[in-house]
């Protein structure tokens, strides 16, 4: 089995072929073919941490489509005072699809 672990935005994925990741926003269009950073590649028994090994492997991905996650409900409260304030957040996210590791 072949995977890779890939650098997406400020966290870490593990990607084989087929699987689909949500990372952070990114500017390319629905369709279009990205190319993730390998950090770590598995070829069965073969272990690749090597920067100059990894810098050829190349791990793409084509974009699914943009959409936003969950809502995070945000609520601070001091006792005694009355004071409350209440914020949401929903982050913006990009699903991708890989589709080579080579």
């Amino acid at each position: 089995m072949v995977y890779a672990i890939v650098k997406a935005g400020g966290r870490q994925e593990k990607a084989t072929v087929g699987d689909v990741l949500l990372l952070d926003r990114r500017p390319e269009a629905a369709g279009e073919t990205i190319e993730l950073p390998a950090l770590l590649l598995v070829d069965g028994d073969k272990v690749v941490t090597e920067p100059k090994k990894l810098a050829k492997v190349k791990v793409l991905a084509t974009v699914v489509g943009n959409e936003r996650g969950k809502k995070i409900n945000i609520f601070t409260y001091k006792n005694k005072s009355g004071q409350h304030r209440h914020m949401g957040h929903r982050q913006d996210l990009t699903r991708v699809k890989v589709t080579e590791i080579k």
